[in-house]
């Protein structure tokens, strides 16, 4: 059998392995969604999975194929998160000792869920700063101690697992599907899922979705050989990764039609609307399809469409930072270094007379904790419109303030926020 890729057959076997394990999710119609962009717009419910992800699919399919000999050495993976879900669940349903390697960078929710779903039969051990380095550190591990290593998506029996997402929203849609969004991050999903689609509705098209900040498919396809990205931004953590899969970048070529790259402040947005409108917790990965939307309004005018959302697992302590970064991407929320004038009043000046009615001072701080007025102070603005952002800079400029603007400096906002 061809090791390069993966067949209809193999998403069918896996689906038979994950019946009575795995849950089927439901596919929703989204009336809001299908509303704003003026077609059908259905969601594949994979944050209401048993482990809030579609990765217990791919761990289960894997492990449940191996030999005993192999299952009695134990297991061992490196994920950001789901992947580690999904195989701490599938170490306690197969009673199989697992060492999960996760980065340090990892929510703590995650880390507390993948104890809770394996129990005993698991231990965790935090290392490196990325997936990338806790892969690394996995497979080294998994070699020394003779374990089976279960990779988070550069697998065959791994994508076909994924592959019964596919499987799944396309028995379940009563219309064609005109369109599949899917987030990448090492490709075993949109691998999975665009086998199964393109084997039996090849119109259909696939669009693969990656934050801007870890495009690392996109450029990889782009170039025509598998890239390995350099600094990641690992905001959008479950699809975080340098490199992608040999196998699933082979594959992806042949089954995505297009790849959409998305700013993680845009994400932020589609978090938060999912939350306010349809009270759907998703996290950062699983909202990466529906933000891609915005870019394919003209295309899926009148179209049926499914967007997979891919996971739920959002740790509640992140939701300022999301509603902040979602704040700098509308344009709502500024930040400036002010050097105000040396004389008695300024301050009450620049709330009086810069300051417009509905913009609000959300921080406030001087930078030099000795002599404060003869440094500039740190100020967060946030406004109502981002109409208002121009008349407020015209403001400062006819009062004569001298003021740089951190959201326009990477550097400078890194330091100070």
């Amino acid at each position: 059998m061809d090791n390069q890729t993966i067949t209809l057959e193999d998403i069918v076997m896996a689906n038979h392995v994950l019946k009575d394990v795995v849950t089927h999710t439901p596919l929703q119609q989204n009336y809001i969604l299908s509303e704003k962009y003026g077609c059908n717009v259905y969601l594949k419910r994979e944050d209401l999975q048993v482990v809030r992800s579609f990765k217990i699919r791919g761990a289960y399919n894997l492990m449940s194929s191996l030999p005993p000999d192999k299952l009695e050495k134990g297991v061992v993976c490196a994920s950001a998160g789901n992947h580690a879900q999904g195989v701490a669940y599938s170490c306690r349903a197969l009673k199989v000792r697992g060492n999960i390697f996760m980065p340090t960078t990892t929510p703590r929710q995650k880390i507390s869920q993948v104890k809770l779903f394996g129990g005993s039969y698991i231990e965790v051990i935090l290392s490196g700063d990325t997936f990338d380095d806790s892969l690394r550190e996995a497979i080294e591990f998994g070699e020394r101690e003779g374990m089976q290593f279960v990779h988070p998506f550069d697998h065959r029996k791994i994508m076909a697992g994924q592959g019964t997402v596919g499987l799944e929203l396309m028995t379940d849609m009563r219309e064609p599907v005109d369109y599949v969004f899917a987030g990448i991050g090492g490709g075993g999903l949109a691998a999975g899922v665009g086998t199964y689609v393109k084997s039996i509705s090849p119109h259909t098209k696939l669009i693969g979705v990656e934050a801007s900040g870890a495009p690392s498919m996109s450029r990889s396809i782009e170039q025509g050989e598998i890239v390995t990205l350099g600094e990641i931004d690992k905001f959008v953590d479950g699809t975080a990764v340098k490199r992608v899969g040999e196998l699933s970048y082979e594959i992806c070529r042949q089954v995505v039609d297009d790849i959409v790259v998305v700013p993680e402040g845009k994400v932020c947005t589609t978090i938060l609307e999912l939350y306010n409108e349809n009270a759907i917790v998703a996290e950062p990965a699983g909202a990466l399809s529906i933000t891609a939307l915005d870019m394919y309004r003209e295309q899926i005018a009148g179209k049926n469409v499914v967007c997979i959302i891919s996971g739920g697992n959002n740790d509640i302590e992140r939701m300022q930072e999301i509603k902040e970064r979602s704040l700098i991407y509308e344009g709502l929320k500024h930040y400036f270094t002010v050097q105000f004038p040396q004389r008695a009043g300024a301050l009450r000046e620049f709330l009086d007379k810069v300051l417009g009615p509905n913009d609000d001072i959300t921080r406030f701080e001087y930078t030099k904790k000795t002599s404060k007025e003869n440094g500039p102070a740190l100020v967060g603005i946030e406004l109502k419109n981002k109409e208002d952002y121009e008349p407020l800079i015209e403001r400062m400029i006819e009062r004569g303030i001298q003021y740089v603007e951190l959201n326009k400096n990477p550097t400078l906002f890194n330091l100070l926020i």
